[in-house]
């Protein structure tokens, strides 16, 4: 497939792009149509799993497509998982409540689980290994303008059409892509005409996943339930466990196990594993250290974070020139210590604080991901054999994905454990307030002292979520650093 005529190459990496695009842009714009929806659909109870089973959802078929994307071919799998994700956002658009939504939203997952990973095994098969670097960085931008546009582009098309435009934009988009990719990429024939699917493992693996990234997501909550959390562990250790038995002894697994016996591999994915947990740690709790601190509106709020997609895409472009001249471990170890160096001052930094340190940190970790988490994306395809290489490229994405979700759980856990703590010295101070305070309802029921107090409330939750951050850091250098491999990967 690397020797497609040109023109034809162009047309997929356009499609790759919309794609890109497509799926990326969707977290941005719903979140921009959030209140509206909820508020028509009486869907504040619920409202939170509009986007977990999304997640949950996009996890558990991650695996799955990588493994039938080697076994039958990009082509068919991407295209399914387009067509679903684009009837998905069709019916979540005339979701009549709230329940209908959150169905559909899971559908919705459903087909991006294939589009992501999909995408960057194609770029694989179409590029050879000095110019894929390029072609991902390129792809990068489709991600890094979803990140800056989707606000305003939900912003205007509530205030100009309605919510369900949000989602029926897709439907357009999916077509022109479903069009280009059918014309433009040809693939050989695949040998393998029998395909034994692996259903006990895609059962166990669905479990592991599902219960592992539920016990997180309620991790996160103000209320803990002991007993579900417990029963949520002990479901994920077994379903993993007997997961493991199962795929040592099919013929067929649907995630073959022996890819992480190769050290540089498993590195790769641990490391965006991590740092996908600090990008989601610092794009959730720098708009709330803003706006509750610094009494900011949500729109200033979120500009904070701006620079982290911009510098992505711009760093992403020198990652061929820098896997030419230094092994992985040599690339990663000097970035994360720089971000570890710049998050160090979040653990002590009080109400003073300049603004302009939110921007340089968010530019600093953007800069960094967008190197590193490329370079996890290479090295991890180029390590493995041809016929893995769908695999590669799902393993990487579900890590992201796991990484993201796992530390949403934890994040939340330190910021909810750290401010639980601090109410037990202030008797006057409930939950309640602190509530108020991050919403900026406080100027209309509390005192001055009591805002100060509900201040240094917040920056101890606060400082509790970026040592977490801090510790993710110092858990990537070790990895690095325990790495034995020393060359170029060529």
């Amino acid at each position: 497939m690397s020797k497609a005529p040109k023109t034809k190459r162009t047309w997929i990496v356009a499609a790759i792009f919309i794609a890109t695009f497509m799926t990326s842009v969707e977290t941005t714009i719903v979140t921009t149509a959030l209140p509206t929806i909820i508020s028509q659909l009486n869907g504040l109870a619920l409202q939170s799993w509009i986007f977990a089973v999304y997640l949950l959802t996009t996890a558990i078929s991650t695996p799955i497509y990588g493994k039938l994307a080697d076994n039958i071919g990009r082509k068919p799998i991407f295209i399914s998982g387009l067509i679903v994700f684009s009837l998905g956002s069709f019916l979540c658009g005339v979701a009549p409540n709230i329940i209908i939504l959150i169905l559909c939203r899971a559908l919705q997952g459903i087909g991006a689980g294939a589009i992501m990973p999909i995408t960057f095994t194609i770029i694989a098969d179409l590029f050879d290994y000095q110019q894929r670097a390029n072609m991902m960085a390129l792809n990068n931008t489709a991600w890094g303008i979803s990140a800056l546009l989707g606000p305003l582009v939900g912003g205007v098309i509530v205030a100009k059409l309605n919510w369900h435009w949000v989602f029926f934009i897709n439907v357009p988009l999916g077509i022109l892509v479903l069009i280009l990719v059918s014309v433009g990429l040809k693939e050989p024939t695949r040998t393998k005409q029998h395909l034994k699917l692996d259903y006990p493992g895609i059962g166990l693996l669905s479990l592991t996943l599902l219960s592992l990234l539920l016990l997180f997501q309620n991790l996160g909550n103000v209320k803990l339930q002991l007993g579900l959390i417990i029963g949520l562990m002990v479901i994920t250790l077994i379903s993993g466990f007997l997961f493991y038995i199962v795929e040592q002894r099919v013929q067929e697994p649907i995630m073959p196990l022996n890819l992480f016996k190769q050290p540089l591999f498993t590195i790769q994915i641990l490391t965006a594993l991590l740092l996908s947990g600090v990008q989601i740690g610092f794009q959730t709790y720098f708009p709330i250290w803003l706006q509750a601190i610094y009494h900011v509106s949500a729109a200033v709020a979120g500009l904070a974070i701006t620079p982290s997609p911009v510098l992505w895409l711009v760093t992403s472009f020198f990652v061929g020139p820098l896997i030419k001249r230094w092994s992985p471990k040599r690339i990663t170890l000097p970035i994360v210590c720089l971000q570890l160096v710049v998050y160090i001052p979040l653990l002590f930094a009080g109400a003073s604080f300049k603004i302009i340190g939110f921007y340089l940190i968010a530019g600093v970790t953007g800069a960094g991901l967008g190197i590193v988490i490329t370079m996890n994306t290479l090295v991890a395809q180029r390590v493995v054999a041809a016929d893995h290489l769908g695999t590669a490229s799902a393993m990487l994405t579900l890590g992201r994905t796991l990484g993201q979700t796992i530390m949403t759980g934890v994040f939340g856990l330190l910021f909810n454990l750290a401010i639980n703590h601090a109410l037990t010295r202030y008797s006057s101070i409930h939950f309640t307030m602190v509530n108020q305070f991050i919403s900026q309802q406080h100027h209309l029921t509390l005192s001055q002292s009591e805002l100060h107090v509900l201040q240094q409330i917040i920056l101890a939750g606060m400082h509790w979520v970026f040592l977490g951050a801090v510790v993710l850091f110092l858990l990537i250098i070790w990895l690095n650093l325990v790495d034995k491999n020393k060359k170029v990967v060529e």
